[in-house]
């Protein structure tokens, strides 16, 4: 997929992250609900809604509801398979076309490139290390530090001919330092100044704020709880925007 500079609204993924208290009556017409209002608070702005738990739930059907609505989809399933399955999920896919799917590094470059073959208009983006995770947890899982395991994720993405990464803003510098531009770098655990959340469960060592993201490489931040839970979602996805927008 060939790079093109990206407006300042699609710079912006807002997570559509909602979960369900089935005490309060709550399951997945209602999460289901949830992303839809959301979308239609956000119409016509062109940024991304990021959904993943709910396009389990609920079916990619979905995605055309929230593309109905001028915006673009992230669709953050995070597959992870053989090839041969990885290939059946981009046939399964192809008909609903997200702008963005995510699949995860570890499963290979064979099973990447199996996906990405089956969707040439969705930019297909490999998950690294997860924001939530700190050097103990990567020295765990990938007996190395978190910057190393991303080096050598992002390499099998490079080798795969995927379309981006996702990735925490802490690496972002390095990547693009090491990759240039052929990858996208899409980064979670964007954090605004003016935004507190509560029980935050991003690793606040690989949390920065949209301006800081953008300035260390970002081409895409992902924002979820500072924009769902504000009292206007409309208006703080705006005031991101204008940030973004600031950097330019």
């Amino acid at each position: 997929m060939g790079m093109r500079i990206l407006k300042p609204a699609e710079r912006l993924i807002v997570a559509a992250d909602f979960k369900p208290d089935p005490k309060q009556g709550q399951g997945r017409d209602w999460v289901r609900g949830q992303v839809l209002t959301l979308a239609e608070s956000l119409k016509g702005t062109g940024v991304y809604i990021k959904v993943n738990s709910v396009l389990r739930a609920c079916g990619y059907d979905l995605v055309g509801k929230i593309q109905g609505r001028g915006l673009r989809v992230f669709a953050d399933l995070k597959l992870h398979d053989i090839s041969e399955t990885l290939s059946t999920d981009g046939v399964l896919l192809q008909e609903f076309r997200p702008e963005l799917l995510t699949v995860v590094c570890t499963a290979g470059i064979t099973a990447m490139r199996a996906l990405k073959a089956e969707l040439p208009y969705t930019e297909v983006l490999g998950v690294t290390v997860l924001t939530s995770l700190g050097n103990a947890d990567t020295r765990a899982v990938f007996t190395c530090s978190t910057e190393g395991a991303v080096l050598r994720l992002a390499q099998l993405a490079e080798d795969a001919a995927i379309d981006g990464l996702v990735l925490s803003a802490k690496e972002a510098e390095t990547i693009r330092a090491n990759f240039g531009i052929m990858m996208t770098l899409n980064t979670p655990g964007i954090r605004p100044e003016w935004a507190i959340v509560v029980g935050d469960d991003q690793n606040p060592e690989r949390v920065m704020t949209p301006a800081k993201a953008i300035r260390a490489g970002a081409d895409r931040i992902v924002v979820g709880r500072p924009i769902v839970r504000a009292k206007e979602p409309y208006e703080a996805t705006m005031r991101i925007i204008e940030e973004i927008a600031s950097m330019a």
